[in-house]
């Protein structure tokens, strides 16, 4: 089975340039192919996911990726999808979450002898002379064409920047330029990419006349809305930012519905495997969210933190609380065993005020050591943590954390 059949039957694919080469070109050559990946913050979240996965079984199949980071067009900001122009990001600032970048797709990606290379398209793009840029480029885009991108459509109503107007040609360049000096012939991406791609391989067939393909992948969407979405923000691929076992926990609860979809675009699990836990009805799909959400976590955070967040979670739903040692802790001090809870809560970012505590304290939606707190003006006391100093708080149905004396 060749990597195309591979991300056909795992649903990876959505759109392509041209169908019949792509499919016999992945199934006959070893290629070099790039994904571009847009650096607005300093490490990955779910929505770079899918990418990293496609780009996983591409280089486990003998093809070579190039991650190629966007300090040169993040300074200009791509406007596809979005209804007002990005904010402009400062070259200190891309520097940073490149370098955070580079470290956690080595979790996904092989960067050993040459099997993957990371390019920054600054390199290029920050150098380049814009008379020479558009007699080289700009005479390949007819701005016909330009306007009817999907990419453009959103902005039209509020107006679309001359600055913005060029990120099509700007993406289309790293194309012809990865083409140019590392032989790469086919970009893949998420599908709110599609014009951007199709620019670079026009180019590439028209300035050079040789071959050059794009390949989409879907969005990971529930219900036709982005996946990745938790009460504090995005679902970040970091521990700092999302918690192992808030993580672990995301995928636990999914819907029913988007389990076949996430087991099969977000893990290594045999198809077989994956129709067989999909298949499973009403409680029994409990099973099925479990290996999904170890599976994806190990993926992301290693074997060790799915284990923990894996016993976290049946020590507080599986009737087994004799081990609370894997559940999130937040450490305070013996100062704060006599303060107000929501003060010390809402310090550890466990609300985002203490408005928000109060109303969740007023729906009877917090509990303090088995005990719905009724007060929002209580105090914790030494007599609630037990003999280890811990105490076991849950937000809502299903948010556990410890307070732990330090």
């Amino acid at each position: 089975m060749s990597v195309y059949d591979v991300l056909m039957e795992r649903g990876f694919i959505k759109q392509m340039s041209h169908e019949d080469e792509i499919r016999e070109l992945l199934e006959k050559e070893k290629i070099t192919f790039y994904i571009g990946f847009y650096p607005t913050a300093d490490r990955l979240h779910v929505g770079h996911f899918i990418a990293l996965m496609m780009m996983s079984h591409m280089q486990r199949a003998g093809h070579r990726p190039i991650v190629l980071l966007g300090g040169g067009t993040g300074m200009v900001g791509d406007p596809s999808g979005k209804d007002e122009m990005r904010k402009m990001l400062t070259p200190e600032f891309i520097a940073h979450n490149i370098a955070c970048f580079k470290k956690q797709m080595s979790r996904f990606i092989d960067f050993g002898e040459d099997k993957a290379i990371i390019v920054n398209n600054a390199d290029w793009l920050l150098d380049l002379n814009y008379v020479q840029l558009l007699r080289e480029v700009g005479v390949h885009f007819t701005v016909n064409r330009m306007l009817a991108a999907e990419c453009f459509k959103k902005r039209w109503e509020k107006g679309l920047t001359f600055f913005e107007f060029n990120y099509m040609i700007m993406q289309g360049y790293d194309f012809w330029k990865l083409h140019h000096d590392h032989n790469c012939i086919m970009e893949l991406g998420g599908d709110d990419q599609w014009s951007n791609m199709l620019a670079g391989v026009e180019l590439i067939r028209r300035k050079d006349q040789k071959p050059a393909y794009c390949m989409t992948c879907k969005l990971l969407t529930s219900d036709g809305r982005k996946m990745g979405k938790t009460e504090k923000g995005a679902l970040w691929l970091d521990p700092e930012k999302t918690s192992p076992y808030d993580f672990y926990q995301y995928w636990r609860n999914v819907a029913d519905s988007d389990v076949e979809n996430c087991l099969s675009l977000l893990t290594f699990l045999p198809m077989d495997e994956v129709r067989r836990l999909s298949a499973l009805k009403d409680a029994a799909i409990n099973e099925a969210k479990k290996v999904l959400a170890y599976e994806v976590t190990k993926l992301v955070h290693g074997e060790e933190a799915a284990r923990q967040a894996q016993e976290a979670t049946e020590a507080l739903f599986g009737g087994n609380a004799k081990d609370m040692s894997n559940v999130p802790a937040i450490e305070i001090t013996s100062e704060d065993m006599t303060a107000k809870i929501i003060d010390v809560l809402t310090a550890a970012k466990v609300f985002s005020s203490k408005r928000e505590a109060r109303q969740l304290i007023a729906q009877g939606g917090l509990t303090v050591a088995d005990t719905v707190l009724q007060d929002a003006e209580a105090c914790l006391s030494a007599d609630m943590f037990d003999a280890d100093k811990s105490l076991l708080i849950r937000k809502g149905k299903k948010k556990y954390f410890r307070l732990l004396v330090k």
